[in-house]
């Protein structure tokens, strides 16, 4: 062999041989964000939001699953079941981390990646009904007792607990009346078809806006950034009447604690965009910002406050 064609020959080599040996980075392929939502709600957008950075951020395209039903427990089920190599995600809100339900536990089935947002429960009303204030709507529900309907997305959804803890603080009787989601909820809401809702912002926003419906207290420890103008319920005469949605990112449990951390790392500087912020605020929610420990202690303690609520109770949630 020519000095020539071996020198060429070893350079190859020695160019390809680290190469080979470089380990395979994360991400190697599309990953799968499973929302346990359907498609249109705060969830949804919450998701979709998340899956644009995250794919800008790592190089590759992360797709939406929608995966709706059981008050996302269908959809969260499956994500507690996928291999645990970062390629899985899962969009969690308050309510499907609940530990009452067979097929996965949240401490056990899924490490947490980190918040995203929080979005309080608002109660809002059909204009039609004669309610300006949230004593109309106690004062309503008292005199007629069970006539007076509620809707929210099917327990355990922080809406649906929300709506019996507003009945046992109150002793009022409200007739609950279950949607697949927040946008069924909220197009029944405007058509009239129920009188009230156990709602998030988001999709209902645009019909506050146009006075289609009517926004008469906030279940959030501060006034919300997208409806200033509404009265918190300890602001109206309810204290005590906390109910927020706090989302957050999670992967099956086992995902290697490098993959969580490049997630974590991604997900934090997503939140320190003002662009990032500024969609958040206008759909509704708070941004948040946490590490994965941080995440973890915000389920346990809300996992504890409605768990206490169910078991006070007597809740069926089947």
């Amino acid at each position: 062999m020519k000095r020539r064609e071996f020198i060429t020959l070893l350079g190859s080599a020695t160019a390809a041989w680290p190469f080979a040996a470089r380990p395979q980075t994360y991400p190697m392929r599309p990953i799968t964000l499973i929302v346990p939502y359907p498609p249109g709600g705060g969830m949804d957008a919450m998701g979709r939001m998340v899956a644009q950075k995250l794919s800008h951020a790592l190089g590759q395209q992360v797709i939406i699953e929608n995966r709706p039903g059981a008050g996302a427990v269908i959809g969260t089920r499956a994500a507690a079941k996928a291999a645990p190599d970062g390629h899985t995600l899962v969009i969690m809100g308050t309510g499907a981390s609940l530990p009452i339900y067979a097929g996965y536990d949240v401490n056990r089935d899924f490490a947490p990646v980190g918040l995203i947002a929080s979005t309080p429960i608002v109660v809002m009303a059909h204009p039609s009904l004669p309610v300006k204030s949230l004593a109309d709507v106690i004062a309503l529900a008292k005199k007629e007792p069970g006539k007076l309907t509620a809707g929210t997305p099917p327990p355990p959804t922080i809406n649906y607990l929300a709506a019996e803890l507003f009945k046992s603080m109150t002793g009022t009787e409200i007739t609950i009346v279950l949607y697949k989601g927040t946008g069924p909820l909220t197009n029944d809401l405007v058509g009239g078809h129920v009188a009230l809702g156990f709602n998030t912002i988001l999709p209902a926003r645009s019909n506050i806006d146009a006075g289609n419906l009517h926004a008469i207290a906030v279940a959030g420890h501060a006034r919300s950034a997208a409806l200033p103008d509404v009265p918190t319920a300890a602001e109206s005469g309810l204290p005590g009447f906390e109910a927020s949605i706090y989302y957050g990112l999670s992967a099956p449990s086992g995902t290697p604690r490098p993959i969580i951390d490049r997630l974590n790392k991604e997900l934090r500087s997503m939140m320190e965009s003002e662009e990032t912020t500024n969609r958040i605020v206008a759909d509704g929610g708070d941004p948040i910002a946490s590490t994965p420990e941080e995440y973890a202690a915000n389920i346990e303690r809300e996992e504890g406050k409605w768990v206490a609520l169910i078991k006070k109770l007597g809740l069926k949630i089947e």
